[in-house]
């Protein structure tokens, strides 16, 4: 059974989803055993007590730097025999320490279908109005492993959802969310709990 951490900034929507794929049993292999936030007002961490999983809170504000911030995680991880983190909604970028030591261990969701409104600067509410903005039709949700580079790491699971007339940054956020996030997330962190992602360079292959 592979330990999973689960980061959060905010009110932990895709963490839920997570819970509540584990609780239906489609986490395969794998359990959370850790909700680490970024900051302590995180509503998130109410989701994991309620779940009874354990906390944790390291706030990028206690730290100078980024490899200050990925020592302190690192120190919070340590000991926890943690086989895969997720970043559900972690609104805080990760030093190459961190990266370096979980390699292809560390799993993102990103509201849009990278590499279409990805990078830095595009998070939360700011893709969904960079999808409006452009006109597309369609955009969505990936999950992919993170490197060194921002929304870069080899993509898992991609799934379109439509931009529809009338939408706004709320509807679209919440039509992403629903139909993509929640359904993509769980199924790509049960793939890796199962041993089914083989990584050749920076593409994945599912097994």
């Amino acid at each position: 059974m592979m330990n999973i951490a689960v980061f959060v900034s905010g009110g932990g929507t895709n963490l839920q989803a997570l819970l509540d794929a584990e609780a239906r049993g489609e986490i395969k292999n794998g359990k959370i055993t850790l909700v680490l936030a970024s900051n302590e007002n995180a509503y998130a961490l109410e989701r994991a007590k309620k779940a009874g999983v354990e906390t944790a809170v390291v706030n990028k504000k206690n730290y100078p730097t980024k490899a200050d911030y990925d020592n302190a995680v690192l120190d919070v991880l340590e000991g926890k025999s943690i086989d895969l983190i997720v970043l559900a909604g972690f609104l805080t970028i990760l030093g190459e320490d961190l990266i370096k030591q979980y390699r292809n261990r560390i799993i993102n969701i990103h509201p849009s279908l990278i590499p279409l409104f990805c990078g830095d600067g595009f998070y939360g509410k700011r893709v969904h109005t960079a999808v409006l903005e452009s006109g597309v039709k369609v955009t969505g949700a990936t999950a992919h492993f993170v490197n060194e580079i921002t929304d870069g790491g080899a993509i898992i699971l991609q799934k379109a959802v439509p931009v529809e007339q009338g939408d706004n940054e709320d509807i679209l956020q919440y039509r992403v969310m629903r139909q993509a996030e929640w359904e993509i997330l769980p199924k790509a962190v049960s793939l890796f709990c199962e041993g089914r992602i083989k990584i050749n360079g920076n593409k994945t292959e599912i097994l």
